[in-house]
């Protein structure tokens, strides 16, 4: 397959100055989760507002980790992909990459729908697991089963747009992002205010939202020039691309999977403290997602950036482009945290009108933000370790150190301490510890690849 110049120039990360190109990449990922994040936002905001607060709690609190359990397993699966195709781009390996991008389209499609049957079949016994309130059940039963019939679609526009993104393309996923934030929003509205739809309507407004953006992503691909063109007649599992995708996919798979247990852990405990409380921590992770939409945009691109460089075997450039972004990155956080230490008040009456949830949930994001500083260190130096390939050891210094640690807490500590403070406790410490290893990790065992220059 040739490449043509344009395809070529148009995403080469190897070249240029570097904090122009990590911005240039940056901006569009950043803007498109900002919009992915508004559009879950609104879900919540229009529930609270017009459903009530234990429809919040429905859609939120268990039901939310469980998606992020399920849906972050195989969207890490597929960033093994995203590695390699940038790794082939940046060495200009046309073959490998066209081989790579049709093995995990194929692949989506089949886990896509055994993940849509088990997951609904599995839907009340997680629910159950996790201790879900028995007075928001049935909605969080609802919930997700209308959610996950949306699993495929969900799962095209994620490596879809992390194959456009490895080659150095992140205008056109956020395009379709606004899309499909729009629709989504729209569709909340007609719905859930107008035909008082109520949970489902939420939740039947984020499946049509999802199939339009994977509609437009996967149009793109099939119509795009050089290596990342899909065609169908070319879609099958090439074992040799599946298993190189798979042993740095997985790795990411286990590591987001362990989070959301480690999550859905402390979901349980934060149900115990009853519906007020779960609104209230539902209500602040709305609003202080747009902090890891951010960091998560930082570990996109400098994790596709030195994909790029370590293919073209330009390590040095590759060591510059990490201290950039992780300076940039570091600056961000210092900014967006003062930020919601400032407003905490008024952007949660954004989710909510309940005085009382209001006030849990400001005092639970002033106790958080402080400590975005140590998660930005997780955030790069793991991303920039998966960038070359090396994803397995970090992946099981990110378990032990942030998922092991927290359940660890709560199963000892929290029942010695009961309350919200000691469960959000169980952050920081975990943070801090698996940053510190990480480092220790990347100036020693990073060596090699460090060195190559």
């Amino acid at each position: 397959m040739i490449r043509t110049k344009k395809t070529a120039a148009d995403g080469d990360l190897t070249e240029g100055v570097i904090w122009k190109k990590l911005l240039g990449f940056f901006f569009p990922i950043l803007f498109g989760m900002l919009f992915q994040q508004l559009y879950n936002t609104a879900d919540a905001i229009i529930v609270g507002q017009f459903v009530g607060t234990e429809a919040l709690a429905a859609v939120g609190g268990s039901a939310s980790v469980i998606i992020n359990l399920v849906i972050g397993f195989f969207t890490g699966l597929a960033s093994g992909a995203s590695v390699i195709i940038s790794q082939c781009f940046g060495a200009r390996d046309d073959k490998r990459l066209s081989r790579t991008a049709h093995t995990i389209v194929c692949f989506c499609l089949v886990a896509g729908a055994l993940v849509s049957a088990a997951a609904c079949l599995l839907t009340p016994w997680a629910l159950r697991l996790v201790r879900n309130p028995a007075e928001t059940m049935a909605d969080s039963i609802l919930y997700l089963r209308i959610y996950f019939v949306g699993t495929i679609p969900l799962m095209l526009f994620n490596v879809g747009s992390g194959i456009l993104r490895a080659v150095g393309d992140s205008r056109r996923p956020l395009r379709f992002l606004i899309a499909c934030c729009l629709s989504n929003i729209a569709l909340d509205v007609v719905f859930v205010v107008v035909l008082r739809m109520g949970v489902a309507g939420v939740a039947w407004a984020t499946v049509l939202a999802q199939l339009l953006s994977a509609v437009l992503v996967m149009r793109c691909l099939m119509r795009a020039e050089g290596p990342v063109r899909i065609s169908v007649r070319e879609l099958r599992l090439d074992w040799p691309a599946l298993r190189s995708t798979l042993g740095i996919g997985v790795s990411a798979g286990v590591q987001s999977a362990m989070y959301s247990i480690s999550n859905i852990i402390i979901q349980a405990a934060v149900n115990d403290l009853g519906t007020t409380l779960v609104a209230a921590w539902t209500a602040t992770s709305k609003i202080d997602g747009v902090f890891w939409v951010t960091s998560n945009a930082f570990g996109i691109a400098i994790c596709a950036f030195v994909g790029q460089c370590y293919g073209a075997g330009k390590i040095e450039r590759m060591r510059k482009s990490v201290r950039v972004c992780f300076l940039m990155a570091l600056g961000t956080a210092a900014v967006m945290s003062m930020g919601l230490i400032g407003f905490a008040r008024p952007l949660l009456r954004l989710v909510t009108a309940d005085g009382q949830v209001i006030t849990l949930a400001a005092q639970i994001m002033r106790f958080f933000v402080p400590y975005y500083a140590v998660w930005i260190v997780i955030e790069i130096v793991s991303n920039t370790l998966r960038g070359v390939g090396d994803a397995v050891r970090p992946m099981l210094i990110v378990t032990v150190g942030v998922c092991l640690i927290r359940i660890l807490w709560i199963a000892f500590v929290v029942p010695l301490y009961p309350g919200i403070r000691t469960i959000s406790y169980s952050y920081p410490v975990s943070w801090s510890i698996t940053a510190l290893a990480l480092t220790v990790y990347y100036f020693r065992s990073g060596r090699k690849w460090r060195s190559e220059a």
